[in-house]
């Protein structure tokens, strides 16, 4: 039967994005929150079960992933009528598009897609899946400059022997028929990056046999990159899986190195408002904006990108028209991940993906009495679209300063100075570690006068600012990573990154201080051993050196790690929310 005129309940088709044999793709709006989503529809046919199989493994692959570089999946839906898939709506343009109105995007723009892209791969290589398909016209470019990742129809597990992929872009492996491994999809994604580079892909044939032959043994063409770039496109473009590098987040560390190396530390920011000013410039076709229910920043470009449109090259448009769109705040979107929710036909809402404008600033407070100063630097947030979720933010900022200054005030009540003796003065300052767009992560230092070090403590948090959830280790680190074993990998990875091989020698396994004792997942808190993320790696704080068995030398000792020396223990989306470019200039 086909599927004729059935339709999601409870949601109202606003235009079709696309067709094909297979089905349909729609953007439609929920009746009553009016949250725009799309859905993909199956052409249910007698006797072919096989598009129903497909369509649920794309949507059990799909809800494994949550990533803001992936296209979030809200639910499946099944009937005696049809079937459906319920995804986010993202308001952008295909980086194929892009390609085809302005060809190359230069190194920075080509780098920071590049970049885009391998975060999102990780991310589902870590939930088992490789993508398997990955080409410009799966990649959307939004008017942040930043993209997502859709389309998971052609996914498997990996090492799975399915067959699928665009020839162009397809890996050795994938021609041979073998198993497929996540290093098939940083060889799609270099393939891409070349293209990105250089206007054109790095193998050109409008004939099959001659294009397989081209992957499988032509050499890789390094010559037509700048000298600069050519590692990255000689280790993703390698003939054998095992050559290339074993995962993303792999390539994402040789890439941020060549990167700044090559174009300074403020590339990012020049690759993101080429990206805008090029997504921007073609506003006219994204879903939302074309169908009169855009908003926030996509709204804000089409009438920027109107003007600037016909410019031409890429680099006039970047700066006008990024500037128009970033203005002076932290794009932040709203809304947890979505959850794979197999349903029979039923109402379900998903989380909203509303475009606010967040600012983050401090607010000091001086509390004094007649003996003591205490200064604190409270961080505020303002400008979430959600009141409750604004408000969750800053009592989760205040009360985490406040429950460090609070020992402190006790303190003085019970052995402040007598009369005549010197007041007591404390101050909690705050340090940030990443201030956006998504995440925002605090680490407030308690410096006193009575502290023959200058250093009484300190305590941070971690806050998820679309929702306002407090971030703990279950959220930074991998499942594994919080094993014995993984513990223990990263206690050695922390001390080797202190720098002292000496110190290193003589620290216990497991431990990050001399003389301490092997670390545990319990430990990971911020009154013990607080994890800031910052927008190059990982800093660890040690702030209870009695609980990890320290000496007192080491309270306050701070040890920076880089991501990628994390990669193993990270979660791939917590390093896309650390590194992702801020849009706002200036902020950290």
């Amino acid at each position: 039967m086909v599927m004729g005129d059935w339709r999601v309940a409870d949601f109202v088709e606003v235009r079709e994005l696309g067709a094909g044999a297979q089905g349909r793709v729609v953007l439609a709006r929920h009746r009553t929150a009016g949250t725009p989503v799309a859905i993909k529809y199956l052409t249910r046919r007698p006797g072919d079960d096989e598009a129903l199989e497909r369509l649920r493994a794309e949507a059990v692959l799909l809800g494994q992933v949550s990533d803001p570089y992936v296209a979030r999946l809200y639910r499946m839906v099944e009937s005696e009528h049809g079937a459906a898939i319920v995804m986010e709506a993202v308001d952008g343009v295909s980086l194929k598009r892009v390609l085809a109105e302005h060809g190359a995007l230069g190194p920075e723009a080509s780098l920071l897609m590049l970049k885009g892209s391998l975060l999102g791969l990780a991310a589902a290589h870590e939930a088992g899946v490789v993508h398997r398909d990955f080409k410009p016209a799966n990649v959307v470019v939004q008017a942040d400059g930043l993209s997502k990742l859709i389309d998971f129809g052609v996914a498997a597990l990996a090492g799975d022997r399915a067959v699928g992929g665009t020839p162009a872009y397809m890996a050795p492996e994938q021609w041979r028929g073998e198993p497929a491994v996540p290093a098939t999809d940083v060889y799609a994604a270099t393939c891409v990056f070349f293209e990105c580079v250089t206007g054109r892909r790095p193998y050109a044939s409008s004939v099959r046999a001659e294009l397989m032959s081209r992957h499988l043994a032509a050499p890789v063409p390094v010559s037509e990159l700048p000298e600069v770039l050519r590692p990255l496109l000689e280790q993703g473009m390698a003939k054998e899986p095992a050559e290339r590098p074993r995962d993303a987040m792999t390539l994402v560390a040789e890439l941020d190195r060549i990167a700044v190396s090559a174009y300074g530390s403020a590339w990012e920011q020049r690759g993101l408002r080429t990206l805008a000013g090029a997504a921007v410039g073609l506003a006219a076709l994204f879903p939302l904006v074309a169908s009169g229910i855009g908003g926030g920043a996509a709204a804000a470009g089409t009438a920027a990108g109107g003007a600037a449109a016909g410019a031409g090259a890429v680099t006039g448009l970047g700066g006008k028209i990024a500037a128009a769109i970033t203005g002076a705040s932290v794009a932040v979107a709203a809304g947890g991940a979505g959850t794979y929710l197999a349903t029979r036909d039923t109402a379900e809402t998903p989380a909203r993906a509303a475009v606010q404008q967040v600012r983050v600033s401090l607010v000091s407070s001086v509390r004094r009495d007649a003996s003591s100063d205490l200064t604190t630097q409270y961080v505020k947030v303002d400008g979430v679209r959600d009141p409750d979720v604004e408000s969750r933010i800053n009592t989760v900022l205040r009360e985490t300063a406040d429950a460090l200054t609070r020992p402190w005030v006790d303190g003085v009540r019970r052995y402040g100075p007598r009369p005549g003796e010197e007041r007591w003065r404390a101050t909690a300052v705050a340090n940030f570690g990443v201030r956006g767009p998504r995440l925002l992560s605090v680490f407030y230092d308690l410096v006193d006068s009575q502290s023959a070090a200058g250093y009484s403590g300190g305590s941070g948090v971690v806050v998820d600012l679309s929702d306002g959830r407090r971030l703990g280790a279950q959220d930074l680190f991998k499942s594994a990573a919080l094993t014995t074993t993984g513990m223990r990998d990263l206690a050695r990875t922390i001390v080797q990154s202190e720098g002292d091989p000496e110190s290193a020698a003589q620290t216990p396994a497991g431990a990050v201080c001399y003389a301490g004792r092997p670390i545990t997942a319990a430990d990971l808190v911020p009154r013990r051993l607080m994890v800031l993320p910052t927008r190059d790696g990982l800093t660890f704080v040690i702030t209870g050196i009695s609980e990890l068995g320290c000496t007192g030398g080491s309270r306050g000792k701070r040890i920076k790690v880089p991501f990628s020396r994390l990669s193993a223990l990270v979660r791939p989306g917590i390093v896309a929310q650390a590194t992702a470019p801020s849009p706002t200039p200036g902020r950290s």
